[in-house]
């Protein structure tokens, strides 16, 4: 049962963590594109909060959630598809350190990254959702 419950909190916290993941880059996108300076301050505060209030707490309970899966179910350290999870989720663990060095970069007025890169960017989290996944669910190696 205790695994159950630790499963469910942690598919919570993977969805909480993405939504930031989702959203932090679109407002990005529309900081880029902001002209005046009341937006400019109000998308400031806005990506402040998301990722300090919502985005670095739901990724330490997810890594954190992770790590008890892991202690119960230590068998799952040999198997391949795990590997490459772990992987994945180290990368997206960057790139959301690299969300938080560029929300820094426009609260101080250095953006020098147009919209359109941000609309790309924010395809990121988007490829490691489904690998993450598949790579779960399938169990392919």
């Amino acid at each position: 049962m205790l695994y159950l419950w630790v499963k469910a909190l942690h598919i919570i916290a993977i969805v909480c963590w993405f939504a930031g993941l989702f959203y932090l880059p679109r407002l990005f996108v529309y900081h880029a594109m902001a002209e005046d300076q009341p937006s400019q301050e109000r998308f400031t505060v806005m990506e402040r909060k998301l990722y300090r209030g919502i985005m670095n707490p739901s990724m330490i309970a997810t890594l954190l959630l992770g790590g008890w899966l892991l202690y119960l179910n230590p068998g799952w350290l040999q198997m391949g598809w795990l590997h490459a999870k772990l992987t994945l989720v180290a990368v997206l663990v960057g790139y959301h350190h690299v969300c938080g060095a560029q929300l820094k970069r426009f609260a101080r007025g250095e953006n020098a990254r147009s919209h359109v890169f941000y609309r790309w960017f924010n395809e990121v989290p988007v490829l490691f959702l489904l690998a993450i996944v598949i790579l779960v669910v399938v169990k392919p190696f």
